[in-house]
């Protein structure tokens, strides 16, 4: 459940920290893209952590995170980094 998280962290502590008793983690086993602005294409994520919250989720990808929806189909959609503190990122839910 914890496994790949930053040094530290915790599924527990993920929903401490964004005050979402449900947030979890998501299989890695789905599309992730994040919008580029003024782009009509997405441009592919290799993420290695997918945490979904209550509406929304945060997919790791190049060490920086990144904030997005999952899609009806199961992708995920980013449309901005928070950069590579998952508590900074977490702040901005």
């Amino acid at each position: 459940m914890n496994e790949g998280l930053p040094d530290g962290w915790t599924i527990e502590r993920v929903r401490s920290a964004s005050q979402d008793p449900q947030a979890a983690r998501l299989s890695l086993e789905r599309l992730v893209v994040v919008e580029e602005h003024d782009l009509a294409d997405y441009t592919l994520l290799h993420s290695d952590v997918i945490l979904s919250f209550t509406g929304i989720c945060l997919a790791r990808a190049g060490g920086d995170w990144f904030m997005g929806e999952v899609d009806t189909d199961g992708s995920v959609i980013c449309w901005a980094s928070y950069g590579p503190d998952l508590g900074e990122a977490i702040r901005g839910l």
